[in-house]
């Protein structure tokens, strides 16, 4: 028996079981609501999503060809366009996540107005947007099943077998899929963490990625100025993170820990060590310090410790902070991942300043040598100058390989001559977008890269889209530019957007008025609908 009949008998049972009362309610009605709210709360999608992420990481671990993709999404509706997409195209919505980029929220979300990547946005934005998408997704549900439900009333009142669109009813793929969300570096101490993830997973999140930054002096991953906590605070952090999880039943969330050693040269604190060799002692060691032979070298107000047998003054700017080592960037990347890993983080994130399958590779390839199975989440960022960067590698490649580079200019001389438009037809553009095209597969098999993410592509085409728009409409195309340019492109593609009305849930407004009112009800659909000309 299928699923769809199983819950229209359940439901006869439950109505009959009313004597009179219930005698309006339809049980196939009541059964179709249920299934089109599969998921009743953000835990019952956090769970689930969970689940389905688990299952992707291994099947990640067996295949690395089989990684996982998202974008960032800054509202509901651009997550729902996203998923309906990749259903659309893809014909199924595996290995397909969404982002929630705190960039996003800060830029986007804030009642304070556009903000900096600089955690200055409400904390409580993050899981309202969380709850937001969700609600835009299980909406995609509920249309698409009241399409399908619709047809087989057609159907069925035909006279014809409709036994296909119920298969379909029953083996429904949901476009709810799991979120990582940003909860940067926890909007304060441990128990703050805590409290905000406890939100962000009620919400529905079933992934949360956090960084080792300082939480008050947050900057954005592709920005300089980054201060990095030690790894006890960053630790505890992780704690937090796992004790809201299980305190609210979901067993299988995902934390992602996120490092920005890469670029990050100032500490806040100088932790204690209890013991040679623990975590506190090798943070220390990555302190630039100056020997000191004498006490009397000292100033007021300076601070001296000992390190190796010595006693050493670390060098401390005007502000306070600390300053490491040059060289120990990767070193410090190493040992964040390492040890978050071992206190129970499940993905990594290293925030790096370009994208370089090399590099990157080189970092996991050394965290692997103490965690085998560890395994990234990678930010494709925007902040990168794609075109240009890859261009650099290719004509870093063609000249190892003694090829003539007499018709490209020389980027030691002028490092953006690169990304000249009269390049895009040479071969050296070529190669180099063959590279950005191959660079998610080469990660994920050379590199550990589990997942591919682009934080903030919605913000980039929402804007390009606008600028184009607004370039012809208030130019000489008048209404041709959203015509031609919008309209046209969305009927072609096949787009529900074009519907709109329908997509805004009309159809399915009608739908339970039907259901409420019977033939009383006042409808918006009909003859009179101009939705009725695509």
């Amino acid at each position: 028996m299928s699923d769809y009949q199983t819950q229209i008998d359940r439901f006869t049972t439950l109505c009959e079981s009313k004597n009179l009362n219930w005698q309006s309610i339809n049980p196939e009605y009541a059964s179709r609501m249920h299934l089109q709210n599969r998921f009743k709360t953000g835990l019952d999608i956090a769970k689930h999503t969970a689940k389905v992420m688990r299952a992707d990481m291994a099947r990640y671990d067996a295949d690395a060809t089989q990684y996982t993709q998202s974008l960032g999404c800054w509202h509901g509706f651009t997550a729902q366009q996203m998923m309906m997409a990749v259903k659309r195209h893809k014909k199924t919505t595996k290995k397909a996540y969404v982002y929630l980029s705190g960039w996003m929220v800060a830029a986007l979300r804030s009642e304070f107005g556009p903000l900096p990547d600089q955690s200055m946005h409400e904390k409580t934005a993050v899981p309202k947007l969380i709850e937001e998408i969700y609600t835009f997704l299980k909406q995609a549900d509920a249309r698409e099943l009241d399409h399908l439900y619709k047809a087989l009333d057609d159907m069925r009142s035909k006279g014809q077998d409709y036994s296909a669109i119920q298969s379909e009813i029953d083996n429904y793929e949901s476009h709810i899929v799991p979120i990582i969300a940003d909860i940067d570096a926890g909007f304060g101490n441990e128990e703050a963490t805590y409290l905000l993830a406890k939100q962000m997973i009620e919400a529905g999140a079933c992934a949360i990625q956090i960084e080792n930054q300082v939480s008050d002096a947050k900057q954005c991953g592709h920005q300089a100025g980054k201060v990095t906590v030690p790894h006890e605070d960053f630790l505890a952090k992780i704690n937090a993170v796992r004790y809201a999880f299980l305190e609210l039943g979901v067993e299988e969330g995902i934390i992602v820990a996120r490092t920005d050693s890469l670029g990050a040269s100032l500490t806040q604190k100088i932790p204690v060590s209890k013991q040679p060799g623990d975590i506190a002692s090798q943070y220390t060691a990555f302190l630039d310090t100056q020997i000191i032979d004498d006490v009397s070298m000292l100033q007021d107000g300076e601070m001296a410790i000992k390190l190796d047998g010595q006693l050493q003054k670390p060098t401390r700017l005007e502000n306070g902070l600390y300053q490491f080592k040059e060289g120990t960037e990767k070193d410090r990347v190493v040992l964040d991942c390492v040890t978050s890993l071992k206190a129970g983080a499940d993905l990594l994130w290293i925030e790096t300043e370009k994208p370089n399958v090399d590099q990157i590779a080189e970092l996991v390839n050394r965290i692997r040598e103490e965690v085998p199975n560890a395994k990234l989440v990678y930010n494709n960022s925007p902040s990168f100058n794609w075109t240009l960067k890859f261009r650099e590698q290719a004509y870093q490649e063609l000249k190892a390989q003694g090829e003539t580079l007499e018709a490209y200019p020389d980027p030691s001389i002028d490092p953006k001559a690169l990304m000249a438009p009269e390049l895009d037809g040479t071969e050296l553009a070529r190669i180099a977008d063959e590279k950005v095209k191959s660079f998610q597969m080469d990660g994920a098999q050379q590199a550990g890269i589990f997942h591919h993410l682009i934080t903030l592509p919605t913000y980039h085409t929402a804007a390009l889209s606008t600028d184009m728009l607004s370039e012809g409409y208030f130019g000489e195309l008048g209404m041709l530019a959203y015509v031609r340019d919008v309209q046209r492109q969305e009927i072609r593609r096949a787009q529900a957007s074009v519907k709109h009305q329908d997509l805004a849930g009309s159809n399915i407004g009608d739908t339970h008025k039907e259901y409420f009112s019977g033939d009383n009800a006042l409808k918006a659909g009909g003859e009179a609908n101009t939705m009725n000309q695509f």
